[in-house]
């Protein structure tokens, strides 16, 4: 569609968007399918602190990844405060990383130990997790949605006991 035809005569368009206007956890939230990493970065107590200035690179989780979990891991995760702030940080890498910009090799979370990218074009994962929605831009960084949880080296969810 032709946007100049909505411009009166003599005057200029007005560029419609000035950048991103939400945080990293805003922009997950607006991009609708990313509910259950809100709710576990709400959780871990990180919100505030991902609201800062940034720059982050989130690699989030949809919310079918969050389904893929064993029954009953999501319940008892979001139980532990101390378990799902690791794994929220986890998630989440200093400084502004495009999808295009990502390169193959380790890249430090801010849980403190690395994850590990893999980049053949036009495939970008983490830790075997796809990138399935791309370049989400915040007013503090940028999000990647991902088709899985990532947890790291020798971690593992388990269900809770019934």
């Amino acid at each position: 569609m032709d946007q100049s035809q909505n411009v009166a005569a003599g005057g200029t368009a007005k560029k419609s968007s000035t950048g991103p206007a939400k945080n990293v956890v805003d922009t997950a939230v607006a991009a609708g399918n990313f509910s259950k990493f809100a709710a576990a970065v709400n959780a871990a107590g990180l919100t505030d602190a991902l609201a800062a200035k940034g720059p982050f690179t989130v690699f989030a989780p949809t919310d079918e990844a969050f389904k893929k979990l064993a029954h009953g891991a999501w319940d008892a995760l979001i139980k532990d405060s101390g378990k799902i702030r690791a794994i929220v940080n986890y998630h989440i890498v200093d400084g502004h990383f495009m999808a295009r910009d990502v390169k193959s090799g380790d890249l430090m979370t801010r849980q403190g130990s690395t994850l590990s990218a893999a980049v053949s074009p036009p495939d970008v994962r983490v830790n075997g997790a796809r990138v399935v929605q791309p370049d989400l831009s915040a007013t503090n960084g940028i999000v990647h949605g991902i088709d899985a949880v990532i947890l790291p080296q020798n971690w593992q969810l388990l269900a809770a006991a019934a």
